[in-house]
């Protein structure tokens, strides 16, 4: 298993993670906590969480290809809920 982890300074992290976990929970495991999402791929497993500095999403993916994949689908679908203040400035990092 390979991971990043990237934090994203956002006010509004904990409404984004919200929409995204409902939004996937129509055809993925999702896991909504406090201040904390979870999803669970096939071959991923993304992690949100928020706080004062923001928003921090780690992905841990069974291979470099899928991480690829998955920071584009998890970055581009958090975008979409960001709209006002998209693209978001994800800086991801091996973790």
């Amino acid at each position: 298993m390979t991971k990043t982890i990237a934090t994203v300074p956002t006010e509004h992290g904990w409404k984004y993670v919200q929409q995204l976990c409902k939004h996937w929970s129509h055809k993925l495991e999702v896991d909504l906590g406090d201040q904390k999402g979870t999803v669970k791929f096939d071959n991923a497993i993304a992690v949100m969480t928020c706080d004062e500095a923001g928003l921090t999403v780690t992905i841990e993916a069974e291979s470099e290809d899928l991480l690829e994949r998955f920071k584009g689908v998890v970055s581009s679908h958090l975008d979409r809920f960001a709209f006002r203040e998209a693209p978001l400035p994800f800086d991801w990092k091996p973790a």
